[in-house]
């Protein structure tokens, strides 16, 4: 099943293992290198005067001729944030899913750099080197576009599961290509590279779809306070939920926070948002209507000290300060170890007057137990790296 030769398929974690964020993969084999993801993370307290923590490539670059590709598994920051840094020192192609290169492109903009090789791939489709293949095969994830990638090599294959859930009932109705993934489970998987974030917790991941119910109540019984909205910007699937129950309640929908606003604008580009015309205001117009009017959707659901929502809390917010009455949820699981951050959002929140939901703490991307054991029975791989 697995063929032997002298020639050894090398595999590294360059971030992203045993830590959350700055994921990225390299899978060497012969004369090739392909990269997958190119993520960054958030420092830590003591690391002052540090924005941006990303991986170290100095193995990349002393092995640049090697580098074929850079694969992209979904369109996360903790996935393409690094890009733009890395793509300065190392001139290779980089392939993803439509809206992954969307954002991608977006971020690329930003930083003035207009001549890499973005190339739009879908699922099912493979990429051809001399001696690697990368299969890009369909997963769900809390952004749209996520893949697993299947790289073939004579050795055997690797299956990198990407960050997935097994959602029965997506939003946009495509579920994981479990099909595809029991074939290459029973025709032989050497190594599987697998999404843990989740592991500690028990049964399976709730479906996006039984959010929207819960919105629906929290709207419906909001009258007369504005609501505002915190959650991941990436999530597509629930920014369009929090859409529908603002549409269903009369409420014109306001967005803050930058990459809430970028991602809303590719979303939407796209034809991954559906958004009715006459929906979205302005910050600056939200005055011309009653609280029980408005929709306040915000980055912020992690505490994060820079963004839009942290500012309104701490009256550092130039548009939008926060007013007795309002009702602020929290539409996203806290990352593990941002709980504290949270918490003071939360208390500064509590001192003017708004009232504090949680919504949404059992619906993650992540799969949890039950589904981490499944994808181990449909891959059968003969080693394995959480």
């Amino acid at each position: 099943m697995f063929k032997k030769n002298t020639n050894k398929v090398r595999v590294m974690a360059l971030g992203g293992l045993n830590e959350i964020g700055k994921n990225m993969t390299l899978i060497e084999y012969k004369d090739e290198i392909v990269v997958i993801d190119a993520g960054l993370s958030f420092p830590e307290d003591e690391m002052l005067g540090v924005d941006i923590v990303i991986p170290d490539i100095t193995y990349l670059l002393k092995n640049k001729d090697k580098v074929k590709g850079l694969f992209i598994t979904h369109g996360h920051e903790d996935h393409i944030g690094a890009l733009p840094y890395i793509l300065k020192k190392i001139d290779v192609p980089v392939y993803g899913t439509r809206f992954s290169i969307g954002l991608i492109e977006a971020k690329l903009k930003e930083h003035k750099l207009n001549t890499v090789k973005l190339n739009v791939v879908t699922p099912k489709q493979i990429i051809k080197l001399k001696n690697i293949s990368v299969e890009f095969i369909k997963n769900n994830h809390s952004i749209p576009g996520s893949c697993s990638l299947a790289v073939h090599t004579e050795q055997g294959v690797i299956f990198h599961t990407g960050d997935f859930k097994i959602d029965l009932t997506p939003i946009d109705g495509d579920v994981m290509d479990i099909h595809r993934i029991c074939e290459l489970g029973s025709a032989g998987v050497l190594l599987m590279l697998a999404d843990s974030t989740n592991v500690e917790k028990s049964g399976f991941t709730m479906s996006e779809k039984t959010v929207g119910a819960g919105l629906d109540d929290l709207f419906r019984k909001a009258n007369g306070s504005r609501i505002i909205v915190a959650t991941f910007a990436s999530n597509v699937d629930r920014v369009q939920q929090i859409i529908n129950s603002a549409v269903k309640y009369g409420r014109k929908v306001c967005v803050e926070g930058r990459s809430m606003v970028n991602i809303i604008e590719v979303a939407e580009d796209l034809d991954y948002l559906k958004i009715p015309d006459g929906t979205l205001i302005e910050t600056d117009e939200m005055k011309n209507y009653t609280p029980e009017q408005i929709v306040l959707i915000t980055t912020g659901s992690q505490g994060e000290s820079m963004a839009a929502l942290s500012r309104m809390a701490a009256n550092l917010h130039r548009k939008v300060s926060i007013q007795p009455g309002d009702c602020v949820v929290f539409s996203s699981t806290p990352i593990p170890g941002n709980e504290k951050s949270v918490a003071k959002v939360i208390n500064e929140l509590g001192m003017k007057g708004a009232k504090v939901i949680f919504q949404d703490t059992h619906v993650s991307g992540h799969a949890c137990q039950e589904e981490i054991k499944l994808i181990y029975s449909l891959v059968k791989p003969k080693y394995s790296i959480p």
